[in-house]
């Protein structure tokens, strides 16, 4: 079936079919028509002509650091959530936090070519820069600040500060810290510096050697957790940058220290639901993660359709959470 074939069931010209599908002016009298024989027929356009017409292939590259985190399956879920509503389709790629892997794919992207790319970030090194600044179609960056680009991010600086105030109003004396490589600014640096303000504020020091960097992961989380309170056993709260890395440090402490369960108090960032069930719930910080990738997709599809001058930052909200009497989440 072509769009001739159409025209002539309907008893119209070509170009009013062309104009009909493609969202042009048509007379109601013709709208209705038309819309008769491709409801009889079954008739659906061609993608390859539409692009050929439109020059957009209406695909949306994704790359994500992995699939296999609450956190980002929240992001993925927005995004495809836009993308579904606005006519787009994902191509999805995972990097396993391999910056050099997140480069490759944006390129191979662009030379797919796709008509955006969507990066949820972790480590934005002077080739990411390079590559979001002269790229040739239009990159949103979720989760990282990335000045004069166009990004969606969390204020990871803030929520921990309040979570840094949390603990140190505890009255509790010996805090330790697990992070991340501060090369993240998100997650790493902004966490970190947030929490030890927190405890300023609240006239504390962490004291030196409470101080762990892990990687992503709950393995890491239970090793730091462990080299931790085997060295200082009186540790009152360890703070951790991630729950994933909450979820190790719990373990550490129900596994090789038992006798101080229930004594020692483990915070997180995530407002992860599989931890909450296990445990019934730690203090911890929820962000809108679905919420960012809403956000990051309607964003790119404005600069795709639209296009636009003036690059957007947008920074979300939080909300610190203890679990035990939790609302609604999103």
């Amino acid at each position: 079936m072509t769009i001739k074939e159409i025209a002539r069931l309907a008893g119209v010209s070509s170009a009013a079919v062309s104009r009909y599908l493609n969202g042009g002016y048509v007379s109601e009298e013709k709208k209705e028509k038309i819309r008769e024989i491709i409801e009889k027929t079954g008739y659906r356009p061609s993608i390859q002509a539409r692009n050929l017409r439109t020059r957009q292939t209406r695909l949306v590259g994704v790359v994500v650091p992995k699939i296999s985190s609450e956190t980002i399956s929240r992001v993925t879920d927005g995004i495809g959530k836009i993308l579904q509503e606005k006519g787009y389709q994902m191509l999805l790629a995972t990097t396993d936090n391999n910056p050099e892997k997140e480069l490759e794919y944006m390129e191979l992207f662009e030379n797919y070519p796709v008509d955006g790319v969507i990066l949820i970030a972790t480590i934005l090194t002077r080739k990411h820069r390079k590559h979001i600044r002269e790229t040739k179609i239009p990159i949103v960056v979720i989760g990282q600040h990335l000045e004069g680009e166009n990004c969606v991010y969390h204020d990871d600086y803030g929520a921990a500060k309040e979570m840094g105030i949390y603990v140190g109003k505890s009255g509790k004396q010996k805090i330790a810290y697990i992070g991340v490589t501060r090369e993240d600014k998100a997650v790493g640096t902004g966490r970190e510096d947030g929490f030890l303000s927190g405890l300023a504020k609240c006239g504390m020091k962490m004291k030196d050697g409470l101080r762990k960097e892990a990687k992503f992961t709950m393995e890491s989380g239970y090793e730091k957790a462990f080299e931790l309170l085997r060295d200082n056993s009186d540790i009152d709260i360890i703070s951790c940058a991630t729950d994933t890395i909450a979820a190790g440090a719990l373990e550490a402490i129900q596994k090789d220290f038992p006798e101080r369960k229930g004594s020692i108090q483990i915070t997180g960032f995530g407002d992860n639901q599989f931890l909450k069930a296990v445990t019934g719930g730690i203090p911890t910080v929820h962000f809108g993660y679905k919420t960012s990738g809403v956000k990051g997709a309607e964003l790119l599809i404005d600069i795709i359709e639209n296009g636009q001058d003036i690059s957007v930052q947008m920074k979300l909200g939080y909300e610190i959470k203890n679990l035990q009497s939790e609302k609604k989440r999103e």
